[in-house]
C-alpha cells in the first residue's frame, strides 16, 4: 500500500460539451476536480456536493410510523421529481403545524377576554379599545389616568383592563405594555384553527401515502448522489462564452486514459507535476481487502501527499493494543464468536469482508495474547496443563510488564519517526528525526541499565548525539548572513522543548499494562465473587453465582471492549501519528458515480 502519485490536469473544451465531458470524467472516476470557477455564487442557491436533498426526503419519511405496503417495481420513478414532490410537503406540513400552533396560542391568550366582537371605528366616534393585562398589586395605577377604562375580568393574579382612547396611549400609560389580541374574533379564530388542523391531517396522510415507495425510493438514491455530484462538478469549471475548463488532480495511472479520451474529443489538456508549495490530496492504494486499514487511516487524519501510508502498520499495532488491553483469551473466543454469528451479513460488499477481516485478526491477537498470559475468563489453566505451557508472561509482574509496554512504545514511535525521517530524507530536518531517535533510545538504555554498565554508556553516547542532531539540523533556515547560524542553533535549542513530550509519549503506552491488569484483575474477582456465592448458600447459591459470574463478566468485557478500542486508537491516533505523520492532508475525492454495480 502506498500514496498513489498524482498529477494536476487542465482540460479546455467547447461549452457545449460540458456536460458530456464531466459525465465522463464521472464514469472514469479519478479526477479529483479543484475549484476555478470566478463567478461568486449565494450560499443559498450553491450546489452541494453530495445528495442533501435526497436524503432530508429520506429521512422525512422513513421516520413515519406504520409505512405502507412497499412497491416493489416503478418503472416510471423519477428521483428527482419524487424528492421535490417529498420536500414541498415537508415544507407544507411544517408551515401548517406553525400556523396550528400559532392559531392555537391566540386562542389561548384572548379566553380571558371572552368573545370580543369589534364594531366598526364610526359606531365609537374614532375611539379604539386598548388591552391591558395588570397585576393585582398594580391596581392603583389605574387611578392615575385620565382615559376611560374598564376592568373586564380578573383572575388570582391579574386584571383584565379595557382603556378607550382616540389615539395610542403612551407607552407609560400603565406599568405593563398593551396586549394586541387581534382584529379576528375567538369564533373566527377557533374556526380557522379547525380548518388548519383538517389540512395538517390531510398532509400527513399523503406523507403516509408516499411511503409506499420506500424501498423503491432508496434504490435510487444512488442516482440522486451522482447527479448531485455531476452539478456540484459542473459549478466548479471556469465557464466563458464558448468554451470551459476544468482542472484537477488525477492518478497518473490514469493519465493516458484521459489522454486518449481529450484527444478523441478534442479537448486540449495541459499536464503538470504538483509544485513544491502546492497539497493535492492524499489518495491511499490499496487492495479491497485492505478497506477496513484506510477508513481507520483516515479516521483521524487524512496522511498529507508528501508523508507515507500508515494503514498496514496501524492494522498491526491496533490488534496488539486491543489484545493486549482486553488481555483475556475467554474474551477473544467471544469476539471470534461473534464475528462468525454475522459472518454472513459481512459479506454483501468488499468493504464488510475487509472490516471482517480485520475483527479476525484483532479476535485472534486477543486469543493469542491471552493464551501467553493465561487468562480464560479470569481463570488460570492447571500448570503443567497443554493451555498452561503457553502462558509467557505474567500480568501480575510489574517490572516486567512495565518494561514491556515501554519497550512497545519506544519501538512505535521510533518507527513513526525514522518513516517520518525517510520521506523528508533530502531535507536537514532528517537528521534531527534521527536526532530524536538518539534522544528516546539513549533514555531507554539509560533506564534499563540502572545507570550503570555498558548500557548506561551506550545510552549517554546515543542520549549526546541525539541531543546534537536535534540542536544542529532541526532548522530549514536559509543562510543568508552569519547571524543566521546562531538563529539556526536557537530554533535547534528551542525544538529540545519537545524532550519532555517525547518521554511522555512513550510513557503513555503503560495503559497497555494497567489497562490489561485491571481487564484480567476484575474478570478474577468477579470468579471469586461468584465461588463465595455458591460457596456460602449451597443449592440455591449456585443459580445467584452465575448471576454474578454472568452480569460481572459482561459488564467487564463491556469495559474491555470500550477500553480496547479508544485507548488502542489513541496510541496510534496521537502518540504516533504526532511523530510519523505531523502533516495533515486532504482525501482524494474524485468525481465518480454512486450506484453500486451489479
Amino acid at each position: 500500500m502506498s500514496i498513489a502519485a498524482l498529477k494536476k490536469l487542465t482540460l479546455a473544451g467547447p461549452i457545449d460539451q460540458k456536460a458530456e465531458v464531466l459525465a465522463h470524467f464521472q464514469n472514469l472516476g479519478c479526477l479529483h476536480v479543484v475549484p476555478i470557477s470566478l463567478e461568486v455564487t449565494p450560499p443559498e442557491k450553491a450546489p452541494t456536493r453530495g445528495a442533501e436533498d435526497t436524503y432530508k426526503a429520506l429521512r422525512f419519511l422513513a421516520d413515519v410510523e406504520g409505512s405502507r405496503k412497499q412497491l416493489r417495481h416503478a418503472a416510471d420513478f423519477d428521483v428527482t421529481a419524487f424528492v421535490a414532490t417529498v420536500l414541498d410537503l415537508r415544507q407544507s406540513i411544517r408551515e401548517t403545524g406553525d400556523r396550528r400552533d400559532a392559531l392555537d396560542a391566540r386562542i389561548r391568550s384572548l379566553e380571558p377576554w371572552g368573545e370580543l366582537v369589534f364594531p366598526d371605528r364610526s359606531a365609537l366616534d374614532g375611539v379604539s379599545l386598548w388591552f391591558y393585562e395588570l397585576p393585582l398589586k398594580d391596581r392603583d395605577a389605574l387611578q392615575h389616568i385620565s382615559e376611560p377604562w374598564e376592568i373586564v375580568g380578573h383572575d388570582q393574579k391579574t386584571l383584565f383592563v379595557v382603556v378607550l382612547s382616540v389615539e395610542e396611549p403612551a407607552d407609560d400609560l400603565l406599568p405593563v405594555p398593551r396586549v394586541h389580541v387581534g382584529a379576528k374574533p375567538r369564533a373566527a379564530l377557533i374556526a380557522e384553527l379547525e380548518d388548519t388542523e383538517i389540512l395538517l391531517e390531510e398532509l400527513q396522510a399523503e406523507r403516509i401515502a408516499l411511503t409506499r415507495y420506500l424501498k423503491v425510493f432508496r434504490e435510487h438514491v444512488s442516482e440522486a448522489e451522482t447527479e448531485a455530484e455531476l452539478e456540484f462538478a459542473m459549478a466548479q469549471t471556469r465557464d466563458d462564452t464558448d468554451i470551459f475548463v476544468v482542472q484537477g488532480w488525477v492518478p497518473e495511472t490514469d493519465i493516458a486514459a484521459i489522454e486518449d479520451y481529450a484527444e478523441s474529443a478534442g479537448l486540449a489538456v495541459i499536464e503538470q507535476s504538483p509544485a513544491w508549495n502546492e497539497t493535492p490530496p492524499t489518495l491511499l492504494v490499496q487492495p479491497e481487502t485492505e478497506a477496513a486499514a484506510v477508513d481507520l487511516a483516515m479516521f483521524y487524519q487524512v496522511p498529507g501527499y508528501r508523508g507515507w501510508d500508515p494503514s498496514l502498520l496501524l492494522v498491526v499495532s491496533f490488534a496488539i493494543f486491543f489484545a493486549m488491553i482486553v488481555a483475556d483469551a475467554g474474551y477473544g473466543l467471544v469476539i471470534l464468536l461473534g464475528l462468525l454469528a454475522g459472518w454472513s451479513r459481512l459479506d454483501a460488499t468488499p468493504k464488510l469482508k475487509a472490516w471482517r477481516r480485520l475483527g479476525l485478526i484483532i479476535a485472534g491477537a486477543t486469543v493469542v495474547y491471552g493464551a501467553v498470559v493465561g487468562s480464560y475468563f479470569g481463570a488460570a489453566p492447571p500448570e503443567g496443563s497443554s493451555l498452561g505451557n503457553l502462558i509467557i508472561l505474567d500480568l501480575h509482574d510489574f517490572d516486567t510488564m512495565m518494561r514491556l509496554s515501554i519497550l512497545i512504545g519506544v519501538a512505535h514511535i521510533v518507527f513513526a519517526i525514522a518513516m517520518n525521517a525517510w520521506v523528508n530524507r533530502a531535507h536537514r530536518s532528517a537528521k534531527a528525526q534521527l536526532g530524536w531517535i538518539g534522544l528516546i533510545v539513549g533514555g531507554l538504555f539509560i533506564w534499563l541499565s540502572g545507570q550503570t554498565g555498558p548500557g548506561f554508556v551506550s545510552g549517554a553516547a546515543l542520549f549526546a548525539v541525539g541531543f546534537a542532531l536535534i540542536v544542529f539540523f532541526t532548522s530549514e533556515r536559509p543562510i543568508e548572513k552569519p547571524s543566521d547560524w546562531a538563529w539556526r542553533i536557537f530554533d535547534g535549542v528551542t525544538a529540545l522543548n519537545g524532550a519532555m513530550g517525547a518521554f511522555g509519549d512513550v510513557l503513555s503506552y503503560m495503559r497497555l499494562f494497567a489497562l490489561g491488569l485491571a481487564s484480567a484483575s476484575l474478570a478474577l474477582t468477579f470468579n471469586d465473587l461468584a465461588m463465595q456465592v455458591i460457596e456460602a448458600s449451597p443449592g440455591i447459591g449456585l443459580l445467584f453465582g452465575l448471576i454474578v459470574l454472568i452480569i460481572g463478566h459482561v459488564l467487564n468485557f463491556g469495559l474491555a471492549l470500550m477500553s480496547g478500542v479508544v485507548h488502542g486508537l489513541r496510541l496510534n491516533y496521537i502518540e504516533f501519528f504526532k511523530w510519523g505523520l505531523p502533516e495533515e492532508g486532504v482525501a482524494f475525492r474524485p468525481l465518480t458515480r454512486k450506484e453500486v454495480q451489479k
